[in-house]
């Protein structure tokens, strides 16, 4: 495994896919009437957020505290970075405080890069978004999700999503899901097909790892799973299509739409959604959207990042299954101090 967890395009298939099997066992957790871990006792993590998030952060921090880790929450807003503190003073910061991970959301693309290339700091360190760059566990969440869905909850152990198709729709140009699906699926071995807008398909999309089309329903029929992709209002500077309502028309999903697709197939949406410019009420409310198993899935996958960056290599040769490596921590009886945490 890995050092760090920078981007979606550096995970090879058997690791993207011991991470998957790894999630499997972590969400085992949460049936249990104890949903903690001793995996990571005595180990401090840093949630280091420079932009503003309510999701990402608290599934971060719920798969920290689950592995039993200390966690610091950093926000950006209130610190010393709003007194003009740089990146690099942040880091070493935290280096003197002895942090063994770090988890990082920056506005600036390539920030989680510089962080981990730099030597400022001497831990690992996860990007929870940077930019319109990369989210590489948004991206792992949704394939768990995706697998569960398309090939099962034990019968995915192991396996990848060759031949699946998915389809993701809208704002590609302003999304780091977007680009970290699309990574992630492809090395996955899945169809991948953008739709969007011409003016919201990213310039040199030519060279990323699937087909482009700008009409959705001539698409949805061959889908397997279709993602909603949020339209970026706070990152555009211009107007990208007429009206919200010709937007809704060409590229939202209504019933009328998701009765297109496979009986089997799934909706999708990283979240926040808009409801009815985006996806209707009707879809987003039905058994076949996704949106709040993603959430759940989130905080499984996190933990498996975090497992296995922290567990380094005694925790990757547990793979296929670390069954043993859990269990032990998970059944054995906490202690007082344990329960009193």
């Amino acid at each position: 495994m890995m050092r760090h967890l920078i981007s979606a395009a550096d995970l090879t298939r058997d690791e993207a896919v011991l991470i998957l099997d790894t999630a499997e066992e972590m969400a085992r957790v949460a049936d249990r009437p104890i949903k903690k871990l001793p995996t990571l006792r005595g180990r401090t993590i840093c949630n280091l957020f420079f932009e503003d998030s309510t999701r990402t952060r608290i599934s971060f921090e719920a798969a920290e505290k689950r592995l039993s880790a200390d966690v610091i929450n950093f926000a950006a807003k209130g610190s010393s970075v709003s007194k003009g503190e740089s990146l690099k003073d942040t880091a070493q910061t935290l280096e003197a405080m002895g942090v063994d991970a770090v988890v990082i959301r920056h506005s600036a693309s390539g920030a989680p890069y510089r962080l981990a290339t730099s030597g400022w700091i001497d831990a690992p360190v996860i990007n929870a978004g940077d930019g319109t760059h990369q989210h590489p566990t948004q991206a792992l969440l949704d394939a768990f999700t995706m697998r569960r869905r398309l090939v099962g909850r034990d019968a995915g152990l192991g396996q990848d999503l060759a031949g699946k198709r998915i389809t993701l729709v809208g704002d590609v140009l302003h999304s780091r899901v977007a680009r970290s699906n699309v990574d992630l699926l492809h090395t996955l071995g899945a169809e991948v097909t953008l739709v969007a807008p011409p003016t919201l398909v990213p310039v040199g999309v030519e060279t990323w790892p699937c087909e482009v089309s700008y009409d959705l329903d001539n698409v949805l029929p061959k889908s397997d799973a279709v993602m909603m992709l949020r339209v970026q209002r706070e990152r555009m500077n211009a107007a990208f299509f007429p009206t919200e309502r010709e937007y809704s028309r060409r590229y939202g999903l209504d019933g009328e739409r998701m009765a297109k697709m496979p009986e089997h197939a799934i909706v999708m949406h990283p979240g926040p959604m808009v409801r009815g410019m985006e996806i209707t009420a009707e879809v987003a409310d039905s058994d076949r959207c996704t949106v709040v198993e993603q959430v759940t899935n989130g905080v499984s996958i996190r933990m498996a990042v975090l497992y296995l960056l922290l567990g380094g290599n005694e925790a990757a040769a547990a793979h296929p299954s670390p069954t043993t490596t859990l269990e032990r921590g998970a059944t054995r009886r906490p202690s007082a101090t344990e329960e009193s945490k």
